[in-house]
């Protein structure tokens, strides 16, 4: 399916590695220009070069999303490069594990920057370029936790629903020039996924790496774990005009996990 990306230009945060890379190197597939952040340059100039041999341009810009000015100069950079802004991913880093028992309020707040924070002012700075676009959209990676929640993660268990309803709120704001949509990853293999085993395996729940990634897969019906262009591939379907009718979802990509 052409998704008739050719041209266009999205702006993908903290997507020099993980879930974030993997939707701008999905959309830059598809022919878009992909502009990618992050704060640590080599890693930076690493997603540079993967996407060098795509159809569409690639910018990257060191930025930490937790700093307005950094958002604001990182939006002011892709439009400078390329002319203009059509869709927007918002993504983030992981927050630290832990039970509710275990979780201070410096982690709380530092979460809530990262994870809503980062959105809203991406979101913000974003809004007049994505209004000027023709195709204008906005799509934000939170997790399946905002459905069901997820032991040993209530930072991201409470946090992330805060993004989907800002979510549903913009889609209806901003309609009918942009469209805003969520989409919910479940496990993917990526370096959040190898921390989380990690840190469960200094706590004793698992014998080795192999068994805690295999637990991860253990109530996905297509028994095992995704790959991250998966998920990728499905933000590029939902910036496309392929996805025209689609506005204030929040999509699963879970392998079926979720009950709900």
């Amino acid at each position: 399916m052409d998704l008739r990306l050719d041209g266009n230009t999205a702006l993908v945060t903290a997507s020099s590695s993980g879930l974030g890379f993997a939707s701008a190197a999905s959309l830059a597939a598809e022919g878009a220009n992909v502009v990618v952040c992050g704060r640590t340059p080599d890693r930076l100039a690493e997603a540079e070069a993967a996407l060098a041999d795509e159809p569409g341009g690639a910018l990257a810009v060191e930025a930490d999303v937790t700093d307005p000015d950094d958002v604001a100069a990182l939006v002011d950079a892709t439009v400078e490069e390329f002319g203009g802004l059509d869709h927007v991913v918002t993504s983030a880093g992981g927050v630290p594990p832990g039970a509710f028992d275990d979780t201070t309020d410096e982690q709380w707040r530092g979460a809530f920057d990262t994870l809503v924070m980062s959105a809203v002012r991406t979101l913000r700075a974003a809004r007049p370029h994505l209004t000027d676009s023709d195709a204008g959209t906005a799509t934000c990676i939170t997790s399946t936790s905002v459905r069901e929640a997820i032991d040993g993660l209530v930072l991201s268990n409470a946090v992330r629903r805060t993004v989907i309803g800002l979510v549903k709120t913009v889609s209806r704001e901003w309609a009918p020039d942009v469209r805003a949509n969520a989409v919910l990853p479940g496990a993917h293999e990526t370096a959040r996924i190898e921390e989380l085993v990690e840190a469960a395996l200094e706590r004793g729940e698992y014998d080795s790496y192999d068994e805690g990634v295999a637990d991860w897969a253990g109530d996905i019906p297509l028994d095992r774990i995704g790959d991250p262009r998966e998920l990728g591939d499905v933000v590029a379907f939902l910036s496309s005009e392929r996805a025209s009718f689609v506005n204030g979802a929040a999509l699963p990509v879970d392998g079926g996990r979720l009950r709900s």
